[in-house]
């Protein structure tokens, strides 16, 4: 199977089609880089589309350690460097939008040309001025539920967790396919995870960056309210938003050719 090592000597899985100027693929947490099998295709007829396991994930290794947003924006640079890609559009689904802010504070925008956040609040706790967090996983509490359904029963996790990201229903070939790639994910490494990725506050961060950006707006996502994802667009200074009015959580999957068109649309720009 192809994949890099990362400095700290962990295995990162990629898979790769097409031709020409890189697109990187970046899942979300306790999902893998075959989430977009309906899109991979389609865009790859453009550009060279690179999906990414996330370490913990997937088919990369599942060390018990570097469960942080900070070490999977360095094996995001790793797999970069790796590959020797430059003039790269990142694309980052949930999850993978911290990634990308991460590397983007930590390296600047080195390798990169622009990117493409799919529907990621900048903050997912709540607080008194801030209530555009995540929907169960908005403090303390709510992120301790979370992990103790991990431990107790992740089938029964993950068949919730996925039925929740969708508006419109799949096969159920396909939500099988699915939920095993979600198994692949061990609780310890999901829970670390988790524990690092909900705490974080980028709302600083966002309106310095100037990377020309494109944001992607699920308007029916009971997990994460549209206006969080909404709040990027408006306060990044390069950024712009494109909304999916039928979609939830997963709307690569919801609004399949919408997402497509919208994706091929820019990184063509």
């Amino acid at each position: 199977m192809p994949h890099i090592t990362a400095s700290d000597g962990t295995h990162i899985h990629y898979e790769e089609q097409g031709q020409g100027r890189p697109l990187i693929m970046i899942h979300g947490w306790t999902f893998s880089g075959r989430f977009f099998h309906r899109n991979i295709g389609p865009i790859s007829r453009h550009v060279r589309v690179i999906t990414m396991d996330l370490r913990g994930h997937g088919k990369s290794a599942k060390p018990n350690h570097g469960y942080r947003i900070s070490r999977l924006a360095a094996d995001l640079r790793d797999l970069l460097q790796a590959l020797d890609l430059s003039d790269v559009t990142l694309l980052g689904w949930s999850l993978g939008c911290p990634v990308i802010w991460s590397y983007l504070e930590l390296f600047g925008q080195e390798r990169v040309r622009d990117a493409i956040f799919v529907q990621q609040t900048p903050r997912q706790y709540f607080s008194p001025e801030w209530k555009l967090g995540h929907a169960v996983c908005y403090d303390q509490a709510g992120l301790t539920y979370l992990q103790q359904q991990l431990f107790l029963n992740a089938t029964e996790f993950d068949k919730g967790n996925l039925a929740g990201c969708l508006n419109n229903p799949i096969p159920e070939d396909e939500q099988n396919f699915l939920l095993a790639e979600m198994a692949q994910s061990p609780a310890h490494a999901r829970s670390e995870l988790m524990a690092d990725h909900t705490v974080h506050d980028w709302r600083d961060l966002l309106p310095t960056l100037q990377i020309k950006s494109l944001v992607l707006v699920a308007e029916k996502d009971t997990v994460l309210n549209p206006e969080g994802p909404a709040w990027i667009a408006e306060h990044m200074p390069n950024a712009r938003a494109v909304r999916f009015q039928d979609s939830a959580h997963m709307l690569f999957i919801d609004e399949t050719e919408k997402f497509n068109e919208t994706v091929i649309d820019f990184v063509k720009d």
